[in-house]
């Protein structure tokens, strides 16, 4: 039994104003990782970017040290959720990095988190502002080293970005073959095990039937950890960052407040507002929404020195007393909250929501006997300021595993972004991970 616990201060607040323009750039992250381009979702009649599974697949090239990737597309023609409905002509986009060897015995699955898709690293081209998510640790001589590992990573059913022409994915927004018209609630609702299937048929399609490891950083934790529950003869070495492995009482109603702007916004007409112009969807539910995710993944030194600088350029005209205005640091949170919103789906998100709700390792009921299953080794890394998923989550699962004659290892974030802390922040425990997965 190994059960090794540390913490590791990776950024102080002293370093806060040195870091502050990079800081306001991450927090799009959580928001959503489209970032360019027109919006595209996927339905029957559309077969442009499919590859057959047979079709070797297209890795990520390295152009002025930095890895351009190409967005590939699988296809399902009946896919069977957990709770036994069934979904006609799923399609989902993956990307990879680096190459598979002979044996394909060193694949190593990326899961995304709640906004995020399979962006994990590198570019689409050379002239795009952000890199993937985890770009730090993943590509040639990181931690997640792409000379060594074939590293894929997939987009989710219902993700939430989906009008982002980098993002494939099948949820309530896309055509139903049956009927032809989108989905709306019609569609079934997912669990994280539907995630971790549709994922299990992209690696077939490749030949991959086992792998090295499975990692990521919050939802996607809970994806990695379910991984390792449901097919524990498939995962060798599980890395939870900021994760859970069970959305408890506590997690769920907070999950929740995301989901009540949006059924309470009359635009949002039940979910069947597909038919309606722009104007008349459910916008205004899908902000407020956004901007709730955005400060529950962030931390209150972040924003109480943001709100400072707001307030020393503040509108000096500005009247508070009129109860129509707002603080700048409100303004602030919903305009950037509307920027993100153009390129995702309302009823997207909601499915999200409950997917979340629904989560417990094994998806049995029993949070022990879920982590009982499990065979790899594991590696915790959540934030110690995390206002979302916070470390009692996978010290209560640690604590499980161990007791169980797991091995386990955990180790802290601590900085000033909280849950964030787990994209911006994770470049800290490089050689913590290094190690874990040349172990």
């Amino acid at each position: 039994m190994t059960f090794n616990c540390s913490l590791s201060k990776v950024r102080s607040a002293g370093s806060f104003d040195k870091t502050r323009s990079f800081l306001i750039r991450l927090f799009i992250a959580i928001m959503g990782m489209g970032l360019f381009g027109l919006s595209i979702v996927y339905d029957a009649q559309s077969t442009e970017q499919t590859i057959s599974s047979t079709q070797l697949p297209e890795h990520a090239n390295l152009q002025e040290n930095i890895m351009l990737v190409n967005k590939k597309v699988h296809h399902i023609d009946l896919f069977t959720t957990f709770h036994g409905e069934q979904i006609k002509d799923v399609k989902i986009g993956w990307e990879s990095y680096g190459h598979l060897n002979a044996d394909k015995s060193n694949a190593i699955l990326i899961t995304h988190y709640f906004t995020g898709s399979s962006h994990a690293a590198g570019k689409y081209s050379i002239n795009d502002e952000e890199a993937g998510y985890w770009d730090a640790i993943i590509g040639p001589g990181k931690a997640i080293d792409t000379e060594r590992f074939f590293v894929i990573s997939v987009d989710s059913l219902v993700n939430i970005n989906a009008f982002d022409d980098t993002v494939i994915t099948t949820g309530p927004a896309s055509i139903n073959p049956d009927t032809n018209k989108p989905y709306g609630l019609s569609f079934p609702v997912v669990t994280m095990r539907d995630f971790v299937n549709v994922q299990k048929s992209v690696l077939e399609s490749l030949g991959i039937h086992t792998l090295y490891a499975v990692a990521g950083p919050s939802m996607g934790s809970m994806q990695a950890i379910e991984w390792a529950s449901a097919y524990p003869d498939k995962v060798a070495r599980l890395i939870s960052v900021i994760g859970a492995a069970q959305a408890d009482g506590w997690t769920t109603a907070l999950l929740e407040q995301w989901a009540t702007p949006i059924k309470l916004d009359p635009n949002w007409r039940d979910g069947n507002y597909y038919d309606q112009t722009k104007e008349n969807q459910p916008h205004r539910g899908l902000i407020a929404a956004l901007a709730l995710i955005t400060q529950s993944a962030l931390a209150p030194e972040f924003f109480n020195s943001l709100n400072s600088q707001l307030l020393a350029n503040a509108d000096p005209h500005a009247n508070l007393y009129d109860i129509t205005q707002s603080p700048p640091i409100i303004n602030w949170l919903m305009q950037r909250a509307g920027e993100r919103s153009v390129k995702m789906d309302a009823n997207h998100l909601l499915y999200l929501v409950r997917a979340n709700q629904l989560f417990i390792t094994g998806m049995k009921g029993n949070l022990e006997q879920g982590l009982a299953q499990i065979q790899a080794k594991t590696l915790f890394i959540p934030a110690t300021h995390d206002q979302l998923l916070m470390p009692y989550h996978v010290e209560q699962a640690a604590a499980i595993l161990s007791k169980q004659n797991k091995e386990v290892d955990l180790h802290y974030l601590d900085g000033s972004l909280g849950h964030l802390e787990g994209l911006s922040g994770i470049a800290q425990y490089s050689d913590t991970i290094r190690t874990f997965l040349a172990e």
